[in-house]
């Protein structure tokens, strides 16, 4: 992942060590809310041009557009967007505001007045992970070396839009297994879709089919997995409609599954479905408070879900909400979700609950940041008969609670408090200590993949294990980052009556966009 520094002016970040699953929301709010708006928060020197003005402003003037830090369509991460379609490069067409050529990459106009016109993208990660217990066996060290290319092509023709990515996943080193297609792809179709959408009235309608990149929801149920070399992503449909203070955004989608030959072994999985709403309120918008709910009704099915033994269809339903934001100094991401459904005939009843929440104490100096984040996933019942209590996320990467993704939000409760300090404008550090225990001693613990820990169900007590965590960031340039990870497993007494141990693991990578 591409993860960046905190500009000064803006508020703190949310649960800063777990770069995937917790937006930094203090990042996606120094955009302004509302396009022509003049109060807007001073960029940093670093930021990119597509960053530093107000993007997409809507061809009617009148229309105030839904804040486009909330509206689902990308998270910004202080610079380039995570999902590099919700981009707008409109600005490069001033030739005064292009540095070099990449910059006039951003805008190839086709006609005159610019209706036309095609933004090029790409990046490079080149990566190094160290394991000194691979899956949290005793046993010989492992080493991944990781390659990211991606190249996207973004052709606008008025209302119409057509988006494209392909990308390569390279993987060598030493002891790293059977390789999976997440981090071995020779060439993959990360996304191709086409969408319609503008100002309809006082609305921004839109509707957009293909295959596509999804994170319209909570970080810890949804995400397109960046830590992976191969983004996970969805192929249907997805449309939305927005005012100026309410969305709604409702899509269906087949999770697509990956190969590793080439273009044709990457297909849409018809054992599975993927279709919900999700909506969002303002609840506060100005210079300092910017709050928002989020509510969402998910259903997903899945014809191959495992639990203990079994393997069977699984229809599960989510009703849940999410609240984010910042209040002054305080950066808030609290979200509760309840699940129920079907699993082979068996009822489903679980529960999640994700609390982070980080305090700015100064924004001078090295600008220190506090915080906290409470995880739950309810668990029971996947070894047994009866209702089936365990809870699962979607979608969502594992990398705030293992970054060697050793555990998952399923069966877990944790508490995770952390410290970030700025010691210069582009350099982040933070320390981050993690408890974990099982939420019911009669299930498993559970990987980042959700498969279970082999015998762990049969061990007593509840504490899983403690973790801790260092990172430190690097934006070197505008276009260029540089991220290090640390983190040392210290494995509890329910993984190690099942046979595991500890793990360190150590991470870095360097990343650029351009």
């Amino acid at each position: 992942m591409l993860a960046l520094p905190i500009a000064p002016a803006a508020a703190q970040a949310l649960t800063p060590i777990a770069t995937e699953p917790a937006m930094p929301i203090s990042e996606i709010l120094l955009v302004a809310s509302t396009p022509g708006k003049q109060d807007l928060p001073p960029a940093q020197p670093s930021t990119p041009p597509s960053e530093a003005t107000p993007e997409r402003a809507p061809a009617n003037p009148a229309v105030r557009a839904y804040p486009r830090q909330a509206d689902g369509h990308g998270i910004k991460l202080g610079g380039y967007n995570l999902s590099r379609w919700a981009e707008d490069w409109r600005l490069m067409r001033d030739p005064k505001k292009r540095d070099d050529m990449l910059d006039r990459l951003k805008y190839l106009p086709f006609d005159d007045k610019g209706a036309l016109y095609l933004t090029l993208s790409g990046e490079a990660r080149m990566r190094v992970d160290y394991y000194s217990n691979p899956g949290l066996v005793d046993s010989e060290y492992r080493v991944e070396d990781k390659l990211r290319l991606v190249v996207g092509a973004d052709l606008h023709a008025g209302p119409l839009r057509v988006y494209g990515e392909l990308a390569h996943g390279g993987l060598a080193g030493h002891n790293y297994g059977t390789p999976t297609a997440k981090f071995r792809d020779d060439l993959f179709t990360q996304q191709l879709f086409a969408e319609l959408g503008g100002a309809v009235g006082p609305a921004m309608l839109g509707v957009r089919y293909g295959r596509q990149e999804f994170t319209d929801g909570p970080a810890a149920l949804i995400s397109q997995k960046d830590n992976n070399t191969i983004r996970t992503v969805e192929q249907g449909v997805r449309g939305w409609a927005q005012l100026a203070d309410v969305r709604i955004d409702a899509f269906d989608f087949e999770h697509v599954t990956l190969g590793m030959q080439g273009l044709n072994d990457d297909i849409s999985d018809r054992a599975t479905r993927f279709s919900g709403v999700t909506a969002g309120i303002v609840l506060r918008n100005d210079k300092t408070r910017k709050l928002f709910v989020d509510p969402f009704i998910w259903r997903e099915r899945n014809d191959r879900q495992r639990w203990g033994s079994v393997t069977a269809r699984e229809i599960r339903h989510y009703y849940g909400a999410r609240l984010w934001g910042s209040y002054d100094a305080l950066t808030i991401d609290w979200t509760i979700a309840r699940q129920d459904g079907d699993f082979n005939g068996r009822d489903i009843s679980a529960w999640n609950a994700f609390l982070a929440q980080t305090w700015l104490l100064d924004a001078k100096g090295i600008a220190p940041k506090v915080g906290v984040h409470f995880d739950y996933g309810s668990g029971a019942g996947s070894y047994g008969t009866g209702t089936l209590h365990t809870g699962r996320a979607i979608t969502a990467g594992t990398v705030g609670y293992s970054y060697q993704s050793a555990l998952s939000p399923t069966n877990l409760l944790q508490v995770s408090p952390n410290l970030t300090l700025s010691p210069a404008r582009t350099i982040d550090v933070t320390i981050e200590i993690q408890r974990n225990w099982r939420a019911s001693d009669t299930d498993a613990v559970y990987r980042g993949a959700g498969t279970a820990y082999a015998g762990t169900q049969r061990a007593t007590g509840s504490h899983i294990g403690d973790t801790l965590h260092l990172q430190g960031t690097w934006k070197i340039t505008p276009r260029l980052s540089f991220v290090t990870r640390w983190e040392y497993l210290a494995a509890g007494e329910v993984l190690e009556q099942a046979g595991f141990t500890d793990s360190l693991f150590i991470g870095s990578w360097l990343n650029f966009r351009f």
